[in-house]
């Protein structure tokens, strides 16, 4: 009997579950096509009609990850300095969920450095998110909450500040639980706050 296109597709939400859990699991070091047959219970061959090359199963993780990372659900509830901490608090491994994105997002790092361009790619993505917080330490700087100046820099130095305490958070979780990471963002926050 044929299979039907739902089959197909049943078959590929499978496949990318199984890339996930390697991902969470071993990062981009450990993601082979073996690895995700093993975790998927079938053959690597099955896996050749999904992924007939390595690249290709890099390329589909690194979707993966950006859909997974889009669709994660986003704090929105406030103006100002208030939307500016919603925005790194978004960023940083502070559910189980949110650290295996964060474990799989660092491990994807040594992927796009040594692709020129996955790393224009990166660079881009990075320079969006920093345009977004730009927009919300602008509006914070409208209503006195934090100094004036290039929100650009500012936002420059939060994301910066961010994504240091997701790496010590990943390799040292148990100096960096959810609530220490909470609170030095708050006194992040706050010695900004203070000098407006």
């Amino acid at each position: 009997m044929p299979r039907t296109k739902g089959d197909h597709e049943a078959r590929r939400r499978d496949v990318s579950e199984a890339v996930w859990n390697v991902l969470a699991g071993r990062g981009f070091a450990g993601l082979t096509l073996r690895a995700v047959a093993a975790e998927l219970g079938a053959t690597t061959g099955l896996l050749t009609h999904y992924f007939p090359t390595k690249q290709a199963l890099v390329s589909h993780a690194l979707d993966l990850l950006e859909q997974r990372t889009l669709a994660r659900p986003r704090r929105e509830g406030g103006d100002g300095l208030a939307a500016v901490r919603d925005a790194l608090l978004d960023v940083l491994p502070l559910t189980a969920e949110a650290v295996d994105s964060n474990r799989i997002w660092v491990s994807s790092w040594d992927a796009a450095l040594s692709d020129p361009g996955l790393s224009a790619d990166y660079a881009r993505k990075y320079a969006a998110g920093r345009e977004r917080l730009g927009l919300r330490i602008a509006a914070a700087q409208r209503l006195g909450e934090l100094p004036p100046g290039d929100p650009a820099s500012l936002a420059a130095a939060a994301h910066a500040f961010v994504l240091g305490l997701v790496v010590q958070a990943l390799f040292d979780p148990a100096a960096f639980p959810p609530a220490r990471q909470v609170e030095l963002l708050d006194a992040y926050l706050a010695a900004l706050h203070a000098t407006a």
